[in-house]
């Protein structure tokens, strides 16, 4: 199978990308799952991007800085942020309806660590509306095939074909593996683009779809790419807390529109740490959450808009309405119980703003990348305008870049590998996954410190030989695959947060609760030195 554009990856970035790009280019999107199974679906809040008179890109630019806490890049963030109107206009010509206000104008959100109201969003489920209006216009497209339930297995380099020595390595595409049939085959490219979104699954609570597992991160790293500002994830202050679900995200825009956080004792906690109260920044707000939780030793705590009309509540929240009274908790009278959950992975592979990586022919867009957009803490809703800027910026690179590709004469073998199963290590497999999870939780978590950390760096150690073992012995299934990158990812965490002598933005060490200037820089990770 041959494609001018490979696409691994069914998010919002990766759509955007398909459509901006030439029409008379071949382009495939994998996804190892159903096509609406990514983390773009559920993003509730919106999207920031500047559009109210009363608001500025001077303001937009400075509330963006301010979260990243000393590491944003300044120029990447006002080339994103100003960029923003366009992609904008692009999802309205494209369809996406946008919620208005009485008067018809468009309804802007407020959230966390902005100054002025500006996120566009479609009632609280923004990322569904936006996805499902992309996702029909990319079925309508004749140069696009998609292929759902394939799950990428690896990248395929001139390094990994043992081809002619070069001082640069370049990609030609990946092995995917069909998990409907279990065969594994090759998809040539002459771009590769790793659209793969998040690592959230890393931790034992997470907001994210439950196949955040770092895949592109992980691949692009083994590849010989550098990744960069991995301690930095994000945990998004409520995320619903009930024995029935794990990963329901309560949005911003509740604090936005008037919610209280409060104690079991129904007083307000976060009014006395922070002029901004709940809507500080997330990382301040996930920090005053956990220490509440650990000083009264309550299991959660609540997030209370039932001071709103009846309403009000249904129409701007009908989703979270109908999901917390389907489990039995109306949110017209009584408080919505929840905890810090592992949300955005500020980090990823280190690329500029058009997707481009150190190795030729291989981009990363959306939360797969890290742009320089966040630097230490994202701000609210600047993750789904990353995905468009840089998704549009990265079809007028490919654009360009493809014209002069020729992989004609590039022969790719097929997948060999071993065909042993053992049903009995698939329980040992369903272990290691749940073990990495719980020590990334209590270790590498919203507060860190050194012990926590070494113990899991070496923990993580053994469990990547274990799993390496797995990977070549065993035949290649999608939970094999996927713990693979997620024991990497994991390790690649603790080894960037060890780096980091300091506490800055979502990062928090108690060794080293101060900034330092020493480490106003961003932390990058190189294969050659693990």
């Amino acid at each position: 199978m041959e494609f001018d554009v490979l696409i691994i990856g069914s998010g919002l970035s990766s759509f955007y990308l398909s459509l901006k790009l030439p029409k008379n280019l071949k382009v495939g999107i994998t996804t190892k799952a159903d096509l609406t199974d990514c983390n773009s679906r559920m993003a509730q809040g919106g999207i920031a991007s500047v559009s109210a008179t009363s608001d500025s890109f001077d303001s937009h630019i400075t509330d963006t800085l301010t979260a990243g806490a000393g590491l944003s890049d300044r120029d990447v963030v006002q080339e994103m942020i100003e960029d923003g109107p366009k992609r904008i206009k692009d999802l309205q010509d494209f369809g996406v309806a946008f919620d208005v206000d009485e008067s018809g104008k468009t309804h802007l959100g407020l959230e966390g660590g902005h100054s002025a109201r500006r996120v566009l969003h479609v009632q609280d489920h923004s990322g569904e509306a936006i996805h499902n209006t992309l996702l029909q216009k990319v079925k309508a497209q004749k140069n696009i095939t998609l292929l759902d339930h394939h799950c990428a297995v690896d990248l395929i380099t001139n390094k990994k074909l043992r081809l002619k020595p070069s001082a640069n390595i370049q990609c030609f595409g990946a092995y995917m593996l069909d998990t409907k049939t279990d065969h594994v085959f090759a998809v040539k490219a002459k771009t590769t683009v790793l659209a793969t979104g998040g690592a959230g699954k890393v931790y034992l609570y997470t907001s994210n779809w439950d196949g955040a597992t770092g895949d592109g991160i992980a691949m692009a790293f083994r590849a010989g790419c550098r990744v960069s500002n991995l301690e930095f994830m994000q945990f998004h202050p409520t995320c619903l807390y009930h024995k029935e679900t794990r990963n329901f995200l309560i949005t911003e825009a509740i604090r936005g529109e008037g919610g209280r956080l409060i104690n079991k004792d129904g007083k307000d906690f976060t009014s006395s740490q922070h002029k901004l109260g709940a809507l500080a920044p997330r990382d301040i707000v996930a920090r005053m959450i956990d220490e509440e939780m650990k000083t009264s030793g309550a299991k959660c705590v609540y997030l209370d808009i039932s001071h709103k009309s009846p309403d009000f509540i249904q129409n701007h929240f009908p989703v979270i309405f109908e999901r917390c009274l389907s489990l039995g908790i109306d949110i017209r009278k009584e408080p919505i119980p929840v905890v810090p959950a592992a949300h955005y992975l500020c980090g990823g592979v280190l690329t500029d703003t058009q997707g481009v990586t150190d190795i030729k022919g291989l981009l990363a867009i959306g939360e797969t990348a890290c742009t320089g957009l966040h630097g230490a803490n994202r701000l609210a809703s600047n993750s789904l305008l990353e995905c468009l800027v840089q998704g549009g910026k990265a079809a007028e690179y490919i654009t360009k870049f493809i014209e002069t590709e020729d992989i004609t004469n590039v022969n790719i073998p097929d997948w060999i590998h071993s065909t042993k199963q053992d049903r009995d290590e698939l329980s040992v497999i369903n272990h290691i996954w749940d073990e990495i999870r719980n020590l990334m939780w209590n270790y590498v978590g919203i507060v860190r410190s050194n012990k926590r950390l070494e113990r899991a760096e070496q923990r993580l150690l053994h469990i990547n030989s274990e799993v390496k073992d797995y990977y070549w012995d065993f035949k290649v299934q999608k939970d094999i695959l996927e713990l693979r990158n997620i024991a990497l990812v994991a390790k690649l965490t603790v080894l960037c947060a060890q780096k980091r002598k300091e506490s800055r933005g979502i990062h928090f060490n108690i060794d080293y609760p101060e900034l330092s200037q020493r480490f106003a820089k961003n932390t990058v990770i190189q294969n050659s030195i693990i």
